[in-house]
């Protein structure tokens, strides 16, 4: 599903949970017809209880609530937490479970990451905040940095049009003589609500592999003054990088914002392979150090920008399921730009060319092997047997604390039928 760009929308920032989850929250109580909401992460803490209490709200005063959460990210929800959702009325549908051997999840690969969410599909939030304490400055030094846009517009209809596709059906291409169930009715484009220009891009391992990638590149490419990327998880393709260098070698200022204090330190340890290739063409590069940073921000010059769910390394770029909102409005580009700057001022270090080439060249080899294996690692894992992610309804029995994955297609044409009354 392939958008259009879009003129006459609204765009807010939204700064960590703390700014995020009041306003979603508060999005959710005033909805009168409809609530979608798809995540990466849903806890089953403070944050995840508060939401767990707007969604039950909301479907108990007639609102259809459908929530779709990864089973990876969202694998240890009680089945009480679960039940008091379906018994109010709230639809859960869970991405690709799957069981646990020894304790740990191996549904690793192909996870949907997204977060989105749309209100009466008027309100949209787009971005990589997950619903989960560790968003919030309260939970200590391991507290994220993230972001997310509230979004207002026609933009909107393309936000909803997605997210209704995707939970109508299973999430994964469909053979021509597979069963067809019925699409839902999607809205008309909204009024114009300000003067910000929107491409909505999904990146899924069908038909849009590349698409959040092509926005990256087409815009550094043309970039004249200015790259600032701030991304938790920096290891793109060979591409990207070439991209980057080339914009810094033609005199733009290109400036990283990378994780200096990593909630996954390999993430630290594959992003500093890159810092010699990029330094010595003039890239300014600067670590995080606050706290961990999670967000997937960047801005190209005065207009362009773009806010996520999408990382720059294998796993968003080639495996996940990622949506990202492009932007061009110069009044958003500057309120990210002066978000951004306040981190480079106060929480980063810079990082030296010279302090990087120190031992560099005894580490050769192995960053040689490591850039390699990390750059083909999405590749490799298409050679394992054929994993094709499914989509399972999510039912519990707390009197048994028991949570159940019903397949889809034993219950579509219910889900089907209720989506498209609904909606």
């Amino acid at each position: 599903m392939r958008f259009d760009w879009r003129d006459g929308n609204r765009v807010h920032l939204l700064e960590n949970g703390e700014a995020f989850y009041p306003r979603v929250n508060e999005t959710i109580a005033a909805a009168q017809r409809e609530v979608l909401l798809e995540t990466f992460i849903l806890a089953e803490d403070k944050v995840g209880q508060q939401l767990r209490a707007s969604l039950i709200d909301a479907a108990r005063r007639g609102v259809a609530v459908t929530l779709n959460i990864d089973g990876f990210g969202s694998a240890d929800l009680s089945a009480e937490f679960v039940a008091g959702l379906t018994e109010a009325g709230v639809h859960i549908q869970i991405f690709d479970p799957g069981q646990r051997l020894m304790g740990q999840r191996l549904n690793v690969f192909r996870r949907l990451h997204r977060k989105l969410i749309v209100i009466d599909g008027e309100i949209a939030f787009v971005g990589g905040i997950n619903f989960s304490a560790d968003h919030l400055a309260d939970f200590g030094p391991q507290a994220k940095q993230d972001y997310a846009i509230e979004v207002e517009g026609p933009i909107v209809a393309d936000i909803h049009r997605f997210v209704i596709a995707h939970l109508a059906q299973p999430l994964q291409r469909r053979r021509w003589w597979q069963r067809r169930y019925p699409q839902p009715v999607y809205p008309e484009q909204g009024p114009r609500r300000g003067d910000a220009r929107m491409l909505f891009v999904s990146r899924d391992n069908h038909e849009h592999r590349n698409d959040i990638e092509e926005q990256y590149l087409e815009a550094i490419r043309s970039a004249h003054s200015r790259v600032v990327i701030a991304n938790a998880y920096f290891f793109p393709g060979y591409r990207v990088l070439r991209e980057i260098r080339n914009a810094a070698r033609r005199g733009v200022q290109v400036t990283l914002i990378l994780q200096g204090q990593p909630d996954m330190p390999i993430a630290k340890f594959g992003a500093r392979m890159l810092y010699n290739y990029l330094l010595r063409d003039g890239v300014h590069i600067h670590e995080y150090c606050a706290r961990p940073l999670h967000g997937k921000v960047a801005l190209i010059d005065q207009e362009w920008s773009t806010v996520g769910s999408s990382n720059l390394d294998p796993l968003s770029l080639s495996l996940n399921l990622e949506a990202n909102l492009v932007i061009r409005d110069r009044a958003f580009n500057q309120v990210l730009h002066q978000a951004l700057d306040v981190l480079i001022q106060n929480h980063c270090r810079q990082v030296e060319l010279e302090r990087i080439l120190k031992g560099y060249l005894w580490r050769v080899p192995l960053i040689f092997v490591i850039f390699h294996f990390l750059r083909h690692f999405p590749a490799m894992v298409g050679w394992f047997p054929a994993h094709k992610p499914r989509l399972a309804l999510l039912r519990a029995d707390p009197e048994k604390d028991v949570v159940a994955f019903e397949p889809i297609a034993r219950v579509h044409e219910e889900a089907g039928d209720e989506l498209q009354r609904t909606h």
